[in-house]
């Protein structure tokens, strides 16, 4: 139910922060297949199935979903920090079918602090084929887990609420002028009649592009 509604969320966060932020490493794309026929292409929100393999700046391969663990691609969704930033945004307006190639900075990978057989401020290589690209789902439980004072309606003060809750959750410092800027930026993608308030018709409701 979470990731429902980060879903939701982020699509609208990464958007309306974007010209606000200092400015910060970027990923290194290169396209190295891409189908002749596109339906769609990714975005924030999500949920991508993708083999990667994964190298250290000296070749070293430190990771493959094709060879190790359970061999299975795998699932995760587009911009909630399910994976390194560097995907998140790396992998934006792929195709099914389309792979890629990321060079990861440190501050978009595991940075100081390193992890397992990744030592600290490493670049990273990774070669990512998106198999398949789906509609992040939402949900009743999600409405109504934000709908505060069960009125059937989303009032921004609810919305800006949550949003501190679960950066909170994740570790992350509530931070006023962010939460503003995503939630102005959420009202003006998803109050469909600007009435002010996100009714469970325009919350549950699939959107073409969704």
């Amino acid at each position: 139910m979470l990731l429902s509604v980060l879903s939701w969320l982020c699509s609208s966060l990464l958007l309306s922060v974007s010209g606000g932020k200092l400015p910060e490493a970027e990923v290194q794309i290169e396209v190295l297949h891409k189908p002749f026929l596109c339906h769609r292409k990714s975005k924030y929100g999500d949920i991508l199935l993708v083999h990667h393999e994964g190298y250290l700046e000296n070749g070293t391969l430190i990771h493959s979903s094709r060879s190790h663990g359970d061999k299975q691609a795998v699932w995760f969704t587009l911009g909630i920090r399910e994976v390194i930033k560097g995907w998140d945004k790396g992998l934006q307006d792929m195709c099914s079918g389309e792979k890629r190639k990321l060079i990861v900075p440190p501050a978009l990978a595991y940075g100081k602090e390193g992890k397992g057989k990744i030592p600290p401020e490493s670049t990273l290589t990774f070669i990512i084929e998106v198999l398949e690209i789906r509609n992040g789902p939402r949900s009743h439980e999600s409405f109504q887990e934000m709908d505060l004072n069960d009125d059937w309606k989303l009032s921004r003060n609810e919305v800006k609420e949550y949003l501190r809750k679960e950066f909170e959750r994740h570790g992350y410092p509530a931070n006023d002028t962010l939460h503003e800027n995503m939630v102005a930026d959420i009202f003006a993608k998803e109050d469909e009649n600007k009435d002010g308030v996100i009714s469970s018709r325009e919350f549950t409701y699939k959107h073409d592009e969704l």
